[in-house]
Parts: C-alpha cells; sequence; structure tokens
C-alpha cells in the first residue's frame, strides 16, 4: 500500500498550453523551457508533451546531452551556457547552443579551438542585472565572437525583468527594449526575446525566437489568471483525509497551537506536508478542496501532514478526496497565500508522492 498523494501531470493540458503560445505569437519559432526537470513535470513528459516545438531550452548541461543521446534532433538551447572550459567538446559535438553572458565564458570559447562549429546566443544584461554584458559593451562582444573561427551563429537574446507588470516604475519592458535595440543597431542575428508573460502581455514585440516556460505548465506569469489567459493546469496536486478531529471552541491545532476554533469545528487531517513539497510557510486560510468544495487550511503545515475545515463540507469522511492544487485549486492561489509564486512550487513537489502521468 502507498501513501494516498499523488501528482498527476497532464501531457494533453501541456500540449494545450504550447498552442496557447502559437496563437500569442503566430510568426515567432518556440523553445520550450524545460530546466528543473520541467518545473517538476518530468523532461520526458515535456519532450512528449512539447513535441512540436521549435526546440527546447534548460540550463543541465547532462539533461542536454542526454536528450541527443536519447534522440532527440531539434535545437537545444543552455540558458545559462558553459560553466567550464572543458565543457565545450562535448556541447560542440551534441550539437547543443548556448549563451555567452560575461568574458569569463568568451575567452573559454575563443581558446577552445573547437572541431565542431557552434550556434552562440549573446546575452544582453537590459536591466535584470543578472546575466550578460551591458549594452554598451554588446557590439564589442559580438566583434569578438563572430572572430572566432569556430562560431557558426550569434543570436541576441535578452531576459525581461518585468514584463508582467505594465509601466512599471523601476524597469519597464519598454525600457529593456530600448536599450536591447540600441545596442543591436547595425547587427545581423536572431532575436531571442520573450518570456511567458512578453509573450502573453506583450505579442506585438519583435522577436524570432520566444522562451515560454510557467505558461506551458498552466501557470500565470501575472497580469491575470492562468484560466484568463486560457491555460490549463498541467499538475494536480492530490491527497485524501487520513483523520477527523471533532474540535470544541477554544481549542487549538497543529504545531504551536497557532489557530485556534472560534466555534466547535470538524478538522480533516490531510497526508501532506512540508517533506512532499506543500510550502510549511502556507498561512491560515490557504485555500484546499475537498469532495471538490474549496474550504481552508488550518494550523502550521507539518512535515508529513496538514489539516483542513470540514466544518462546511457534509460527509466528508476518511479517503475523502483533497486537492492541494491543480483541478479545483488554481496553484497560484496556493501561491499568493505563502507568499511566493507558482513556479516555487511546482519545483518543489518532490519524490515522496507517488508521480502519475495522464495522457
Amino acid at each position: 500500500m502507498t501513501r494516498p498523494l499523488s501528482a498527476t501531470i497532464d501531457i494533453g493540458a501541456m500540449r494545450h498550453n504550447f498552442s496557447v503560445v502559437r496563437q500569442c505569437v503566430p510568426n515567432a519559432k518556440a523553445w520550450a523551457v524545460v530546466k528543473a526537470d520541467a518545473y517538476g513535470h518530468g523532461l520526458a513528459n515535456a519532450v512528449k508533451a512539447f513535441s512540436d516545438a521549435d526546440g527546447l531550452a534548460l540550463i543541465e548541461i547532462d539533461k542536454a546531452i542526454a536528450l541527443r543521446e536519447n534522440g532527440y534532433n531539434k535545437p537545444i538551447l543552455l540558458l545559462e551556457g558553459f560553466f567550464k572550459a572543458e565543457e565545450l567538446p562535448d556541447l560542440a559535438a551534441h550539437d547543443i547552443s548556448f549563451a555567452v553572458a560575461n568574458d569569463h565564458q568568451m575567452a573559454a570559447l575563443e581558446n577552445a579551438n573547437l572541431k565542431t562549429p557552434v550556434n552562440v546566443h549573446l546575452k544582453m544584461n537590459s536591466g535584470m542585472n543578472r546575466l550578460g554584458y551591458q549594452p554598451h559593451e554588446y557590439k564589442k562582444a559580438y566583434a569578438r565572437l563572430k572572430a572566432i573561427p569556430w562560431v557558426k551563429s550569434v543570436a541576441f537574446m535578452t531576459h525581461f525583468a518585468n514584463s508582467e507588470t505594465p509601466n512599471h516604475p523601476k524597469v519597464p519592458v519598454t525600457e529593456q527594449l530600448r536599450r536591447f535595440n540600441g545596442a543591436t543597431e547595425g547587427l545581423t542575428g536572431i532575436r531571442n526575446l520573450s518570456n511567458s508573460a512578453a509573450i502573453l502581455l506583450h505579442p506585438d514585440i519583435k522577436t524570432d525566437w520566444v522562451r515560454p516556460g510557467i505558461m506551458l505548465y498552466g501557470g500565470t506569469p501575472g497580469g491575470k489568471s492562468a484560466e484568463a489567459f486560457g491555460l490549463k493546469p498541467a499538475m494536480s496536486f492530490d491527497s485524501e483525509i487520513i483523520q477527523i478531529q471533532h474540535i470544541k471552541k477554544g481549542e487549538s491545532v497543529g504545531y504551536g497551537s497557532l489557530f485556534t476554533a472560534s466555534e466547535n469545528m470538524t478538522i480533516g487531517v490531510v497526508a501532506c506536508g512540508y517533506a512532499d513539497g506543500y510550502p510549511r510557510v502556507a498561512p491560515e486560510g490557504t485555500p484546499i478542496a475537498v469532495n471538490g468544495i474549496k474550504t481552508r487550511l488550518v494550523g502550521r503545515v507539518s512535515m508529513d501532514m496538514l489539516t483542513v475545515d470540514l466544518t462546511g463540507i457534509p460527509g466528508a469522511h476518511i479517503g475523502s478526496k483533497v486537492n492541494l492544487w491543480g483541478n479545483d485549486i488554481p496553484i497560484e492561489e496556493v501561491a499568493n497565500a505563502a507568499g511566493t509564486v507558482g513556479y516555487e512550487l511546482m519545483c518543489a513537489v518532490n519524490s515522496r508522492p507517488t508521480h502519475l502521468v495522464k495522457e
């Protein structure tokens, strides 16, 4: 017998979500971003679901090589590039494209003496202030890449910091685009720009390739709910009630006795905790569904269990179905309550729950 906790991955929903990308930006090619084991959905599932994508983008070099060795023959892009010079011959041999974002990577590539040409995406720091060359450094970096005999092509790449927020007061998309366009003026190469939020909220951005991530898995990058964007949840995190407690007004629940009943209540104990990937910081009131009826989390989330209010759910019993997020509860509602983002919740689900696949 297994513990009644499962994460079900819906490949059909992932396919649908990729179709939304095509609807938004029909003239751009699309990298399906599959880093972090496809945001916790499984790389093998993602390869199957995103078979219509023009390529896959990730950061894990070993996973990229494994994709090639398992027969994936479309373009592959390493979003953070390589980390050590000795990785370059393998990337070249497996026809894996990669970002170059700094002089350390640049010098390693210049000195690599590769036998097989490579495709490079030159990263610009247009305002995110993570990876990439500053706009005023970009043309010089481009010239260095173009002078390397084993560099076959150079694409232009940046990442938007606030594409989910219209007219962001610090770094709006329009300002990043202004910097990007100015730095690439007169240069020849494809543009690799939009993330999920830019695809959904700024589909008019001129780009040759887009990089959808969170939207492929049915999460929202912000601006509206996933459902409002026409996206379907690709992960359903489900459990069951394993114990019922009837408590009186004034009694408390869980570690720290943080929740105290203001009336007589029925409490359900659910087989899921922070060791399974549910956020320990989720507060009282975080939405959860029992038998398809929306209710709330009460008490502190513990390692293996959490507790919910069953007072308004007639017929709830041991074995009643619980949806933590997915089919009945949008993942962003749980994330918002816990002060985080759906990305983190997806990636946090670990190997303890049973993993199922729905074709």
